[in-house]
């Protein structure tokens, strides 16, 4: 498994920790959303990689705005 240290200042440490959930799980989440919304893996991917059921993972992006069909504007 990678472990990374990462500093991310008084700042933005608090505003993550304000969510309510450990900071390592937020950031984790928030950096597969990205992954994800950049088309760069798909939905079973970052739903296995927060450990999480697809439909779950999908539910979750959607709240977020992150669509789970992506048409083109030909579609």
């Amino acid at each position: 498994m990678a472990t990374v240290h990462l500093e991310l200042g008084e700042e933005l440490g608090g505003l993550l920790a304000e969510l309510g959930e450990p900071i390592e799980q937020t950031a984790r989440e928030m950096i597969v959303l990205e992954l994800y919304r950049r088309s760069l893996i798909s939905s079973g991917k970052a739903a296995a990689l927060l450990g999480i059921p697809r439909l779950d993972f999908i539910h979750r992006a959607s709240e977020l705005g992150i669509p789970y069909f992506r048409f083109t504007a030909d579609e």
